[in-house]
């Protein structure tokens, strides 16, 4: 099964907290929180698929990212491949363009949402992010 490439951006604000979506109840993990992104179209780089992806779902133009890191993860019914970046410039103001719920939160409060199961080392990633760059947006 060849797996689906998605962009994923980690959203940042000026202070440090981060920008989840839920994805609506009929898609793959439906209901779930996540972080903002999508498929990476043949012929994009990750970085373009990011930022037409958050201009897609947000409205908001990517200016300043950096990789976080890369996740394979099998779910019984699909693989992924997440290119996950985390997002600290951004301008305009973030809303739902396609009508999702989204939340700025806070990182210790990250556990209180449920995410899929490919997201867990994205979140492990962001804290150690989090703790070696106090300070730096």
């Amino acid at each position: 099964m060849k797996p689906l490439h998605v962009a994923v951006g980690v959203v940042l604000d000026e202070a440090r907290n981060i920008l989840i979506t839920r994805r609506s109840a009929n898609s793959h993990q439906g209901g779930l929180w996540e972080f903002p992104g999508g498929k990476v179209e043949a012929g994009e780089s990750i970085e373009q698929a990011l930022t037409r992806e958050l201009h897609e779902e947000l409205g908001v133009v990517l200016q300043r990212s950096e990789p976080l890191l890369q996740v394979h993860h099998d779910y019984s019914d699909k693989a992924v491949l997440l290119d996950v970046y985390i997002v600290s410039g951004f301008s305009g103001v973030a809303r739902g363009m396609e009508g999702q719920p989204f939340r700025w939160v806070a990182e210790d409060t990250l556990d209180e949402y449920s995410f899929p199961a490919a997201n867990a080392p994205i979140v492990l990633a962001l804290r150690r992010w989090l703790k070696s760059s106090a300070g730096r947006i």
